[in-house]
This record gives structure tokens, C-alpha cells and sequence, in this order.
């Protein structure tokens, strides 16, 4: 009775919690559409071209991330090259810094004075429409490659055997067997890859020059002017791309289950092959590494482009100007978000994977629709709910604005884990007299415990690296280290940008490493 008491009243909070987190705060936003003034931005001169700009690049970004995602996915599936988890672990990097740092590398590697542009005589400019299509592949491009990655290889190698005995050519198979299997993950990846960059306003902002798009007019409008209902269009605007993607992402949804029986690929010594595959990750881990080696490179060096000589200055200066209490403020942060979000988002997993009943579903939709929301658009929704409250101002905003930003990818790694375990594990432990809580705390937690390191994870390296859920609500007090880069960059202070980026960076390695760790040890059965 007791037990299911405490079930009850813990779906009760989940639910409470995203009415006032997440579903209020959009409807406040929505509701200051009604407002006159908030009308007048679509009648302005840069309004058309930024909706323009924001579909083209992000429509050429997706094509161009999921193409070259599909290529590397098919050379660490289909070759024997060597370092396969060294390259798949360099494909993610770009995922373990800010976009601003991204656009801010390829500054310093092609822009008027970058060290290409210089070395080679260059005389085009990174600056512009293709400079962010350039930046915005490289910032999408790890979510469709895992995304691809994560399918193919379990692909069970019994029809490609068949095909090869009955003589259907290579190009054959691909285009009637690989490209058909990975529909869905593929059709996922376009609409992940599609609202990353249409709603991202950190690329734009370093390497748009003249080019604006939609999230910079808001940033702009808001920031720059201000001008908050000019923001709220703008952000309805950004919010309808991003609502349909993730419909259609739902509906397209396979219906039916894979087998439990795959048969493991033979890949068979081909050197051509191999060396074409060399090639192609060779060629896509320079594209990563070279911008950010160079922010590396800059961020010790006495003055960029004027004075290359290595120093240590600039960790002092950085150090005069606070970063390192803007970095214990993102570690405060994302600690904080990946200890509650990841508690919350087990729970109402476990809540809709274990428990069921109409509520449940209404949480699994509360839950996934998150996914939806760009963060600059939820973080303009809670300037207009929680201004003039206590929480307002406060780090405490911004850890829960987090929450609700990257809340969807966990609590679906949570659902996914808990909803695989057997389902009569609770009805067996009642015949035994245990509870669903001591159920929970002595079976199911240790079994998913990868899953849930896996969850931390998630939330904590999105949080060092995120700047649109944050942008409209950090204070000079609690500003999280990642805003420093534009500060710093419109202060010209090029280098401590440089050296920010790179700190964030090797804080989300350091982590990455703790949490790998971590899970060898749990996946061995030794406690971590």
C-alpha cells in the first residue's frame, strides 16, 4: 500500500514539475504573441533573409552532415582499418565544445588573417553564408554520425550473404539492402541535424559576417535591443521547424522489432577498400581536428595574428578576469543538472516503462516533447514566466532551465533500459515481500547502472558546452564559462576566447575518461 502510495504521489510530482518547468513557460510565450509590438519584427528588412538563410544552410548542413556521417559509419562497419575507436572517438569531439568555439577555430584557421589563408594565399573570405555551412557541418555532423553509427553496425550480415550468392552487384546491395535498413536512423538524423543548426546562433554569430539568420536576429533583438516580444515571434518561428521534425521523427517510427539472432559480418581483406576508408576518416578527423588545434594553438600565443610566440600570459589574464569562477560556475551547473535531471528523468522512465496507466502516458509525452524546444526559445519562454521571481537571477534557473533542455535524450535511455529488463521482476519480488522501491534499489538500479552513468554523462557535457538555453537568463555572477567567448571575443581578447574554449574542452575529456571508466568497472562487476 505503501509503495504504491509512494508511486503515485512521485507520478504526481513528474507531472507538476514539467507543467510549471516546461509547458507553462511555453504557453507564456505563445501568450505574448498577442501583443502588437511582437508583430512588428516580421515586418523588418532582415526578417525574409534570415528565414531564407536559416532553411538553405540548414537544409545544405543536413545533406552534407548525413552524407559524410554514412560514409565513416560504412568505413568502421564495412573495413579493416585499424583505430576504429580512436576515429569514432574523434568524430564526437566537436560535441564537447561550444559552437561559438567551432566558429571562433575556423576563424583562426580561414579568416582574413587565419593561418590557411595566409599560408596559401587564399583570397575567398570564411566569413558569410558558406562559412557557416562549413561551421554547422562540423557541429551536427557528430549527432547524425552516432546516430547512423549506432545502427549499422548491429546490421545482421544474413542478407548481404544471400545477395552475394545469388551475384547482385555491391552498389546493388547498398542501395536495396543498407539504405532501406537504416531509413529510420537515417530520416532521425536528418530532422536531429536540421533543427541543431537552424537553432544554433553560435556559428552564425562568429562566421556569418553579413549573413544573418534567424537565431542571430533573436539574439540580436534580444540581447543587443532588448526587444523581448520581437524575440517571442521569432522564437514561434524557430519552434515550428523544430515541432514538425519531431513529429515526423515519431510517426516514422519502424513498427516492427528486430530479431534477437544477427549474424556478425565477415569483412573480408580488401586493400583498395581499406584505403579508400583511410582516406575518407583521415580526411573527416583533419576537417575536426584542425580548428581545434588552432583555438589550442592561439590560446598560447602572445598576440593573434600579430605576436605567435608561445606564452603563459594569458591564463593569468584569464585568471584576472574571473574565468575561473565562470568555470566553477559551469561545473556547479552541470554537476547540479546531471545529478537532479538524471535522478528525474530515471524516474519518470521508470514510472513509464514499469508502472504504465494513463498518467504514464501523459509523462512519456511531457517527457519526449522536450525534444521539440529549441533551447534559445525555452530560454527566451522563461524570461517571460519566472521574471520578477525569486528564481529569476539566480544559478538555480539556469540549472533548470538545463534540465528541461537535454531532459528527452536520458529519459529515453532510461525508458529504453527499463522497459528491456524482465517485466515480472516487481510481481516476483511482491510474492517475496519486497516492495517496488526495494525492487528498484536492489535489482533494477544495478542492472541499468551503465545506463544511468551514460545519462550523467549526457547531461553534464551539455551543459559545459550549451549557450542558447542560457544566453537570455545568465547574470554576470552566474554566467557559465561558455558565454565568456563572445564577451571576450568582442572584447578582442582573442586569445583568453581561445583559452576558454580549450579549458571547456579538456573538462569534457577529463569527465568523458572518469565516466569510461566508471563503466568498465561496473560492466565487470566491480564496484565503481
Amino acid at each position: 500500500m505503501g509503495a504504491t502510495k509512494g508511486i503515485n504521489l512521485t507520478r504526481l510530482a513528474l507531472v507538476l514539475f514539467f507543467l510549471v518547468a516546461a509547458v507553462l513557460p511555453l504557453l507564456g510565450l505563445l501568450a505574448n504573441l498577442a501583443n502588437p509590438e511582437a508583430w512588428e519584427v516580421f515586418r523588418s528588412p532582415q526578417f525574409i533573409p534570415a528565414c531564407l538563410n536559416s532553411a538553405a544552410i540548414a537544409c545544405i548542413s543536413m545533406l552534407l552532415s548525413l552524407a559524410i556521417a554514412l560514409a565513416v559509419s560504412w568505413v568502421f562497419c564495412r573495413t579493416n582499418i585499424r583505430g576504429k575507436k580512436l576515429f569514432a572517438a574523434l568524430m564526437t569531439l566537436p560535441m564537447l565544445i561550444p559552437s561559438l568555439g567551432l566558429g571562433m577555430g575556423l576563424i583562426f584557421l580561414l579568416g582574413s588573417n587565419g593561418i590557411l589563408t595566409n599560408l596559401l594565399g587564399l583570397s575567398t573570405s570564411i566569413y558569410g553564408f558558406w562559412g557557416i555551412v562549413m561551421g554547422a557541418v562540423l557541429y551536427a555532423f557528430p549527432s547524425a554520425f552516432l546516430l547512423v553509427y549506432d545502427v549499422l553496425k548491429n546490421e545482421d550480415s544474413s542478407p548481404y550473404e544471400a545477395a552475394d550468392v545469388l551475384g547482385i552487384p555491391r552498389l546493388r546491395q547498398f542501395t536495396g539492402i543498407t539504405l532501406p535498413y537504416l531509413r529510420k536512423p537515417l530520416i532521425s538524423a536528418a530532422f536531429a541535424t536540421f533543427t541543431l543548426v537552424v537553432t544554433d546562433y553560435g556559428v552564425p554569430l562568429m562566421v556569418g559576417g553579413k549573413t544573418i539568420t534567424l537565431p542571430v536576429l533573436m539574439y540580436q533583438e534580444v540581447i543587443g535591443l532588448l526587444n523581448f516580444n520581437a524575440g517571442a515571434s521569432i522564437g514561434f518561428i524557430l519552434l515550428i521547424p523544430a515541432v514538425v521534425a519531431f513529429l515526423v521523427d515519431v510517426l516514422s517510427q519502424e513498427r516492427g522489432r528486430l530479431g534477437f539472432v544477427r549474424r556478425e559480418r565477415v569483412i573480408r581483406a580488401n586493400v583498395r577498400r581499406d584505403a579508400a576508408g583511410y582516406v575518407v576518416v583521415g580526411l573527416v578527423s583533419l576537417a575536426i581536428l584542425l580548428p581545434i588545434c588552432v583555438f589550442a594553438l592561439v590560446a598560447f600565443v602572445v598576440k593573434y595574428p600579430i605576436d605567435l610566440s608561445f606564452t603563459l600570459g594569458n591564463i593569468d589574464r584569464c585568471l584576472n578576469l574571473n574565468v575561473g569562477a565562470y568555470w566553477v560556475n559551469s561545473l556547479v551547473i552541470a554537476l547540479a543538472v546531471a545529478l537532479v535531471g538524471t535522478t528525474l528523468a530515471y524516474l519518470a522512465g521508470y514510472v513509464t516503462a514499469r508502472v504504465g496507466g494513463r498518467t504514464a502516458r501523459l509523462l512519456h509525452l511531457a517527457c519526449i516533447i522536450t525534444l521539440a524546444v529549441p533551447g534559445i526559445v525555452l530560454g527566451l519562454a522563461y524570461v517571460f514566466s519566472f521574471k520578477g521571481t525569486p528564481l529569476y537571477g539566480t544559478i538555480g534557473i539556469l540549472i533548470l532551465v538545463n534540465i528541461i533542455h537535454f531532459f528527452a535524450s536520458p529519459y529515453l535511455l532510461a525508458y529504453n533500459a527499463l522497459g528491456k529488463l524482465n517485466e515480472n521482476l516487481e510481481a516476483v519480488g511482491a510474492t517475496m515481500g519486497a516492495g517496488r522501491w526495494r525492487v528498484l534499489r536492489d535489482v533494477i538500479i544495478p542492472q541499468t547502472s551503465g545506463t544511468i552513468l551514460e545519462m550523467f554523462s549526457f547531461f553534464f557535457v551539455n551543459c559545459m558546452v550549451t549557450i542558447s538555453a542560457v544566453a537570455f537568463l545568465a547574470t554576470t555572477i552566474d554566467m557559465p564559462l561558455a558565454l565568456l567567448i563572445t564577451d571576450f571575443d568582442a572584447q578582442r581578447l582573442t586569445e583568453c576566447a581561445a583559452l576558454v574554449s580549450l579549458l571547456i574542452l579538456v573538462t569534457n575529456i577529463v569527465f568523458k575518461v572518469v565516466f569510461a571508466g566508471a563503466r568498465r568497472l561496473l560492466t565487470r562487476g566491480i564496484p565503481a
